[in-house]
């Protein structure tokens, strides 16, 4: 039984760790006695395949005794702007759709992720953000595009 406690100790310390997420700033929104308060965090993450561009997600986080351990779900809330922080460059070719990132929301069962998509025809990278669950997801989303150079054609597998 130690093992399977030490490594559900370690998930849970280094979950956050593994998401690839900066955190940028926090607003309180209800206020908790024992714990943390309930905030809005707002996150960088920086596409791993293109170089030059960072998108930002605002999120709810559950404060509270459970959110303090890690037990609590997070609501499923997000919103994301992605943009041009630099000279933007391909090192390979991107796939049409795939997720670039993910975090989970609660211990097991939800994870916000975020999945790149391609418009080869305007020659623009579209981010998608929503949440899921082990059962059933949320259809809440958020979307935000970034234009590239025609001089810079995005390569697509």
């Amino acid at each position: 039984m130690k093992p399977l406690a030490a490594a559900l100790g370690a998930f849970l310390l280094l979950g956050p760790a593994l998401s690839g997420a900066e955190p940028i700033g926090s607003v309180d929104t209800v206020f908790k006695l024992i714990g943390p308060d309930h905030k809005i965090v707002v996150e960088a993450y920086d596409d791993p395949k293109v170089a030059g561009v960072t998108c930002y997600v605002s999120r709810a986080k559950t404060g509270g005794i459970s959110g303090a351990v890690g037990l609590a779900e997070d609501k499923s809330d997000a919103s994301i702007a992605c943009r041009q922080v630099g000279p933007v460059s391909f090192p390979g070719p991107l796939r049409q759709q795939e997720e670039v990132f993910n975090e989970r929301l609660s211990i097991l069962f939800k994870k916000l992720r975020i999945v790149r998509m391609v418009d080869r025809q305007r020659n623009t990278l579209l981010y998608l953000t929503y949440s899921d669950r082990l059962i059933e997801g949320s259809p809440r989303n958020s979307i935000t595009a970034v234009p590239v150079d025609r001089a810079t054609p995005i390569p697509v597998k």
